[in-house]
């Protein structure tokens, strides 16, 4: 599955998913983004039971506001349209994974 991109438009569609939800917010000029990007891609390609979904702060500042986006990036788990887990920084593979599982019923 690839990333959605995810926007004001759509965002209902993401609260509203059976599925856990990984969102990256981030910006374009962010280093440790762009570090974490390609981990959070991986991540959707080998991971169809998760929706994951990445979140431009620099377009989408209402969706940053109402997450509590201070610094990026960050990575919010949903779970039935609620935040079920939030990290702020870079962070491995391995961790943003185990964000996703550990809070999986």
């Amino acid at each position: 599955m690839s990333v959605l991109k995810v926007n004001q438009q759509n965002f209902r569609q993401v609260t509203e998913s059976s599925k856990p939800v990984l969102l990256d917010f981030y910006a374009d000029w962010c280093g440790p983004c762009r570090m974490v990007s390609p981990l959070v891609d991986e991540i959707a390609g080998e991971n169809p039971q998760y929706l994951v979904g990445k979140i431009n702060v620099d377009e989408e500042p209402a969706l940053a506001q109402a997450f509590g986006v201070a610094s990026i990036p960050t990575l919010v788990v949903l779970r039935n349209g609620k935040v079920a887990a939030k990290s702020v920084g870079a962070r491995p593979k391995a961790q943003i994974l185990a964000m996703l599982r550990s809070e999986q019923a």
